[in-house]
């Protein structure tokens, strides 16, 4: 019996119409995601409707944490503040200096005394977590999400020397931009009625922790995306909207930042 495309091929086909919203944070319904991708499966009309269902709902989730809308005109990679964007493959993370975020976070100078930069990611809270990663954990993620957490990851050398062996691209920003990307960090923690940060596990390598997450992922909200609101935040011209995955966040950097 002819299947049709991978499911792999109809994710992307569910991506696709993502380029019909120019919208930053509200929720979208994919309705055209959805034939898109009906039409290319011979599934029984119980496993159509199951994944119409699967779809709708992921479309009504909640796309937390938000981005800031920039208080300044657009920037484009000039500034005096550095801000370095890693892509780790499949996972993009976002480095700054430490003693920034500390004035706004000062739970984490205590966590982290002695170190100059902090790398920032966010993602699902059992899959980013997890010492082995299985199907069950990435199909759990990607549809039916039990909550976020930020990865932060502690360290002193130069950024693009700490992270050697990932694409690092650095950007300089003016400080008005600098300041609404450091606001939209801040708001992706998860704090107590204390108006603490709650820790979680420690973190995957080295100095580093985890930390709740506001926000939950899914398909179309991933750690990508999350990494995308943040430039967003800081003023640069990209649509977090259209970028799911690491690639298309650093060939958008690429585009605007060469250096």
């Amino acid at each position: 019996m002819r299947r049709g495309r991978s499911v792999a091929e109809g994710y992307l086909l569910a991506g696709s119409c993502l380029l019909h919203s120019d919208s930053v944070n509200s929720t979208v319904i994919f309705i055209c995601s959805i034939n898109l991708v009906v039409e290319n499966y011979d599934y029984s009309s119980f496993m159509k409707s199951l994944f119409i269902l699967v779809l709708f709902a992921l479309a009504s989730c909640s796309t937390l944490p938000k981005a800031v809308e920039p208080n300044s005109a657009l920037q484009y990679c000039s500034g005096k503040d550095e801000v370095y964007v890693i892509s780790h493959g499949w996972h993009t993370g976002i480095a700054i200096k430490a003693a920034d975020l500390n004035k706004l976070i000062p739970a984490l100078a205590i966590r982290f005394p002695h170190v100059k930069y902090y790398e920032i990611g966010w993602g699902d809270a059992g899959f980013y977590q997890a010492n082995e990663i299985t199907t069950q954990l990435t199909l759990r993620a990607l549809f039916w999400s039990s909550g976020s957490v930020l990865h932060i990851v502690g360290f002193s050398d130069n950024p693009k020397q700490y992270f050697y062996q990932s694409k690092v691209q650095e950007i300089k920003m003016g400080h008005e931009n600098y300041v609404d990307l450091l606001e939209f960090i801040q708001s992706s923690f998860q704090t107590d009625l204390s108006k603490n940060i709650i820790r979680e596990k420690h973190g995957i390598y080295d100095d580093s922790q985890f930390y709740t997450g506001v926000g939950t992922y899914h398909l179309f909200n991933t750690s990508n995306k999350w990494t995308a609101k943040a430039l967003y935040s800081a003023g640069l011209n990209i649509s977090p909207m259209l970028k799911l995955t690491s690639a298309s966040v650093m060939n958008s950097l690429e585009q605007q930042c060469l250096q």
